[in-house]
This record gives structure tokens, C-alpha cells and sequence, in this order.
């Protein structure tokens, strides 16, 4: 009862300190955002797929995230070897786009379909190249992708990854062991077996029950698959419209996995599936077929929840075939336990006991934990500070971290973890407060503010384009105690030519950009030793302004990404100036 009343607290106490949090909301525009966290990566943003390899064309399909678009004429198809020719790509009228700079450019948002005719049928190698950027200002460098043809024209199968499918197993096996399914074993066995336990005859049985059951579940991610196809969630999955949605499903899930309710098919239905299953033979391989079928229709509270959950995220995938396989795994994980009872290995499994709750509300924490990574996406990273701390102080107050009674040794050793989830909940809030987004680091590094000193007085902006050049202007700065400000500009970024005309020439922003080193790094090229330093700071693609101090530390919280407005640029140099 206490560890409830200091969680309602808690919870009680958010609201009167929400509203600073939700000032710092990112507005439509990107003068509010301050690091890479609001973009996807480049392979994220846009994904390739190879949807068919015929002796005649290759198809290729394009899915621009919502809020994404891909330049028409930056793409560029080619073979390896060289001597493989391929005929002129056919791609669909795109958008028109005007832009002042670049003048009328055509651009494609959502799923693009490319076919390429093929006259050669040896294997080879398909470079594409592409370019795209964000709708909020956000130009990413060309990319290449390599794709692998195959000689005899045949699509390539799909790699699902054998570790998403060992995880699948595992997660099968780990709904086996909560207080609803495991109790259910010894009672399952009978039903199925008919006391046949042990031998090949038991194996057999089990096997027949396991499989039905495991293809259920296959075809069930295979329809979500197909759904989550047609609807386009792939692309649309970025979108407010089905992220929160499918948040909310999870967090429903969870409170069933911790008891508030249950979630079950309707009565009338499971009635029928009792009285199918209560007319079924059992020790026969028919009759258990037909029981594995069954029980995968009427999966206990325990089980409808996680499978929900995974249905949700097949359904966004889009993949059918895979989410089958997936499912599949997942079956079988669940009826691992029933074939080491039926082989006679019935003393190898744990005894039921309190821990099966544990790990029923274990599972219920993980649903949660998917929820606030789903919301991150739409939220403010300091929103989802807060969430992630409110959601580790809630299981270190129920592991008991302010129960200051006696307790046997292995409950101390929980009330520790307890304290420690604690304790990086109040480090989160901290965080969420002081402007952090970084759950892994959310309290941010200390800086060391210089003393003020009178800086030169540069104005001319000089251009580098090597990480070394770069290296170099920020030494000399940080030796003559003078700030620097960081373009990252390049001749393919529409909204750099807005910020270098528009922006950084406004009045208001020279004035306040004196004593500043101004130094603007040009990765037009786009090569990789350029792309090295994109990703030493953090960053997708231009355009971004970085402040330096005296000190030479750049000042991450003033970063701005995107593009901006002059208004909103000067106030943020206002604040920079205040922490140089």
C-alpha cells in the first residue's frame, strides 16, 4: 500500500511541473530542435526494397517516411561489372517543387516504384544512388546502396535474420513460465497424451499438438503482415496518427499483464472452442492436432497480451512472409516446455511459485518500455525523459526501494536495483528539467564556462571541407579563447541557401554574432571521409549551426538542425552568448 501511495504521488506531482517541459516542444519549424534525435537516419527515412528480378526488369520499391522526400533527378542505377548495361530507369511524374535557388525540381513522398529493363542475365551487383530530405529542412548526403542480382532472374529471398527469429522462440518460451500458462502443463500433458508419456509415442503426440498450434500463430502474422502491407504502415509508422495509437494498444497490454483486467475472446466464441475441444479424442495425432489449433484460438490472459503486441508490430512491418516466421518461432518457444514433458523431462521444469508473477509483470514493464519508444518518436526527448523515469521509479518503488524494514537477503538484493531505477529516475526528471534528452547520459556533461574575454572581432566566414582543416579552425579557436559558430552547408541543400541568405545575413544576427570565429564546413562532396565527421557529431546531413565556446566545447543544447528562421536563429545566439 505505501509503494502504491508514493507512485500516486509521483504521478500527482507531474502536472504542476508538466508545463516547462511542454514550452520546449519542438514547434513546426526547427528553430526549437536542437539535436539529431528528431531525425530518422538516412536508411530509416527512406527504405530500398527489391520487390522483383525478372529475366526482363528489375522492380525496386521506395518507401519515403511521412515527412520525406526523394529528389527525382539524384537518382542514379549502376552495374558492377561496368560491362552489364542496363536500360533508362522508369520513374513515375513526381511532384512539383519550386524552389528559388534550385528553381522547379520533381520529388516523390511515400512509395515510389522503379522498374529497370535488363538485357543481361549474368549475376551482378546494382549500385543505387539516391537523395533525399526532411519536409522541416533537413537535406541528407547522396546514399548508395549495393543490391545483389541474382544470374537466373529470380528475386532473392528475404533475410529475416536468424537472431529476430531466436528472439521470437525465446519470447514464445518466456510466456511459458507466467502464473496462467506454466500451472497448465501437467494438465495439458494429460488432455494430449492420455498418459503416453515418454518414448517416441509421447514425442509424437506432442510434436502433432505443437505444430497446428505454432502454424496458427504463422498465419496469424502472416494476415497482420499483409495488413500492415496494404495499409503502408512501413511508411506511415512515423506518423502521431499510428504511433500514439499503437502506444496506447501496448499500454492497455501491459495493464493486463499486471492484473487490472483481463483480455479475452468473447463468450460466445470461447464457449464453442471449449465444447470443440471437450469433444475431442485426446492420445490420438488427429486429436491433438486439433487441440493445438484450438488453444492457439483461446491463448490465456497471460499470453493474449505479448501476442497482441507482436501482431502490432508484424501489422508494421508490412513483411508476411516474415511476420509468419516469426509467429512460428513464437509457437514453438511456447510449446518447447509440453515436448520436454511429453519426453519424460517433466522434473527438469521449475516448479510454480510467487516468481511466475514476476515474470508476468516483467513482461507487462517491457510493454510500457515499447509504448514510451513508440511515443519518442512524436514527443520531445525531454517528455520522454520524464516517461522513462516515471516508468523506472514505478518498478523500483515496487521492488521496494523505500521499504526500510528487515528483509532476507535476496529481497535486499532486489531493494538495491530498486534504489539504483530509482535513483536514475530522479537523475531522468533532472534531466527532463534541465533540457537532457539523452536517457543513456540523462544528467549531460558538466562544462567548464571561460572567463570572459575580449574576442577578435572575425566576420569574413572561411570555408574548410576536410575533417583535418576542421580540427585545425576549432584548435586555433579554442587556443585564442575565441567562440566559433559551424555551418554545415552544402550546394545540393535547398535549405542551407535559405539560411545563408535569409538567416545568417539578417541584421540582428551579424550584430549578435560578433567576436564569433565563423567557419562553414562544405560537404558537397559528400565523400567519406566527410561522412566520418558527420557521424562523429551526430549528425544526418546539413544544414546545422553549432556553437563552440572559448573553451572549445561545443554547447549542444543551443545546436540547431533544420532550418530556421532569422527570428528564432538570433534568440538562440542570444542564449548562446550567455553560456560562452
Amino acid at each position: 500500500m505505501r509503494r502504491l501511495l508514493c507512485l500516486l504521488l509521483i504521478v500527482l506531482a507531474l502536472p504542476a511541473t508538466a508545463t516547462g517541459l511542454l514550452e520546449n516542444r519542438p514547434s513546426s519549424t526547427l528553430g526549437s530542435i536542437n539535436n539529431s534525435a528528431d531525425f530518422l537516419p538516412v536508411r530509416e527515412a527512406f527504405q530500398l526494397s527489391l520487390v522483383e528480378s525478372t529475366p526482363q526488369s528489375i522492380k525496386l520499391r521506395f518507401v519515403a517516411t511521412e515527412g520525406y522526400y526523394l529528389y527525382r533527378h539524384r537518382f542514379q542505377f549502376r552495374a558492377d561489372p561496368v560491362d552489364l548495361t542496363l536500360g533508362p530507369a522508369r520513374l513515375p511524374k513526381g511532384e512539383q517543387k519550386h524552389d528559388e535557388y534550385f528553381g522547379d525540381v520533381e520529388v516523390y513522398h511515400g512509395i515510389l516504384d522503379v522498374e529497370l529493363p535488363r538485357t543481361d542475365q549474368r549475376a551482378f551487383t546494382l549500385a543505387v544512388t539516391y537523395q533525399g530530405c526532411a519536409d522541416k529542412g533537413l537535406c541528407y548526403p547522396p546514399e548508395t546502396e549495393r543490391l545483389s542480382i541474382s544470374g537466373d532472374g529470380a528475386t532473392p529471398a528475404h533475410d529475416w535474420g536468424w537472431r529476430a527469429l531466436v528472439l521470437f522462440f525465446l519470447a514464445g518460451l518466456g510466456l511459458t513460465f507466467t502464473p496462467c500458462v506454466l500451472p497448465m502443463l501437467p494438465i495439458l500433458s494429460g488432455v494430449v497424451l492420455r498418459g503416453q508419456v515418454g518414448g517416441w509415442r509421447g514425442f509424437n503426440l506432442s510434436l502433432a499438438y505443437v505444430l497446428p498450434m505454432a502454424a496458427c500463430f504463422a498465419l496469424l502474422g502472416a494476415l497482420m503482415g499483409m495488413f500492415g502491407a496494404q495499409l503502408n504502415l512501413q511508411a506511415r509508422l512515423q506518423s502521431a496518427w499510428v504511433l500514439v495509437p499503437f502506444a496506447m494498444f501496448f499500454a492497455v497490454f501491459a495493464l493486463a499483464m499486471f492484473g487490472v483486467f483481463e483480455l479475452k475472446l468473447p463468450h460466445a466464441i470461447s464457449s464453442r472452442l471449449d465444447r470443440i475441444a471437450g469433444r475431442t479424442e485426446g492420445g490420438s495425432l488427429w486429436g491433438a492436432a486439433v487441440l493445438g489449433v484450438v488453444s492457439s484460438l483461446l491463448v490465456s490472459p497471460c499470453v493474449s497480451a505479448p501476442l497482441a503486441g507482436a501482431l502490432l508490430y508484424i501489422s508494421a512491418s508490412g513483411d508476411a512472409l516474415g511476420g509468419g516466421l516469426k509467429l512460428f518461432m513464437l509457437g514453438l518457444g511456447m510449446g518447447a516446455p509440453l515436448l520436454l514433458v511429453a519426453t519424460g523431462g517433466a522434473a527438469w521444469l521449475p516448479k510454480s511459485g510467487p516468481w511466475l508473477i514476476y515474470v508476468k509483470n516483467a513482461i507487462g514493464v517491457l510493454l510500457l518500455g515499447l509504448a514510451i519508444g513508440l511515443l519518442s518518436r512524436v514527443m520531445p526527448g525531454q517528455i520522454t525523459l520524464l516517461l522513462i523515469g516515471l516508468l523506472a521509479g514505478g518498478v523500483g518503488l515496487f521492488m521496494g526501494a523505500l521499504e526500510f524494514v528487515y528483509k532476507p537477503p535476496r529481497k535486499r538484493l532486489g531493494q538495491l536495483l530498486g534504489m539504483f531505477l530509482l535513483f536514475y529516475a530522479l537523475a531522468c526528471w533532472y534531466g527532463a528539467f534541465s533540457g537532457q534528452t539523452d536517457p543513456f547520459n540523462p544528467i549531460g556533461q558538466t562544462r567548464t564556462i571561460a572567463a570572459n574575454e575580449t574576442a577578435p572581432n572575425t566576420r569574413a566566414w572561411q570555408t574548410v571541407s576536410t575533417p583535418a582543416d576542421l580540427d585545425r579552425v576549432l584548435a586555433e579557436a579554442r587556443a585564442s579563447g575565441t567562440p566559433l559558430l559551424l555551418d554545415w552547408y552544402a550546394d545540393w541543400c535547398i535549405s542551407c541557401k535559405v539560411i545563408e541568405h535569409e538567416v545568417l545575413n539578417d541584421a540582428t544576427v551579424v550584430e549578435r554574432l560578433k567576436g564569433y570565429r565563423l567557419i562553414r564546413f562544405d560537404i558537397t562532396a559528400s565523400n567519406a571521409e566527410q561522412r566520418t565527421l558527420l557521424d562523429r557529431y551526430k549528425l544526418f546531413g546539413p544544414p546545422a549551426l553549432m556553437f563552440f565556446g572559448k573553451d572549445g566545447v561545443e554547447r549542444a543544447e543551443v545546436r540547431v538542425i533544420g532550418e530556421i528562421n532569422a527570428a528564432d536563429f538570433a534568440e538562440r545566439v542570444a542564449r548562446a552568448n550567455d553560456r560562452i
